[in-house]
């Protein structure tokens, strides 16, 4: 059992990166669900498979890589956790953060659910801010 499950999360996508990994296991729940669906609809991974295996469930996170054979570099540069069990981080839609001047996003839980930092200024919605991925 992990004290923050999100970093945990995070920390398995940027090691599995690094080592240059085409998939990673993550263990299942439903904010984590929520966190690779944003990644996957930012293009940020190819594709996540939500497994039942017993007794664990898992989340398969497929990697998304981009150039040659040789050269091939991660879609993801960073990823960073904001918001801590020890400091939690909250802004309102006003003040959310543009992450990397719009290039990359911040992940941010909303009363009206998971979402991108984009999303929340569009639909006036503030909340904790997750983390930022570039």
């Amino acid at each position: 059992m992990t004290n923050d499950p999100i970093a945990d999360m995070l920390t398995r996508i940027r090691n599995a990166l690094l080592a240059g990994k085409p998939e990673v296991e993550i263990p299942r729940s439903r904010i984590k669900i929520e966190i690779a669906r944003i990644l996957k609809d930012e293009g940020y991974i190819e594709n996540f498979v939500v497994g039942d295996q017993q007794p664990i469930p898992m989340i398969t996170v497929q990697l998304k890589y981009f150039g040659a054979r040789r050269e091939r570099r991660p879609v993801i540069t960073s990823l960073q956790r904001i918001s801590k069990p020890g400091r939690r981080v909250y802004r309102g839609a006003r003040d959310l953060p543009r992450v990397m001047s719009g290039i990359g996003i911040a992940i941010v839980t909303t009363p009206k659910g998971v979402m991108t930092d984009q999303e929340a200024r569009r639909q006036r919605v503030g909340g904790e801010v997750l983390c930022y991925i570039w």
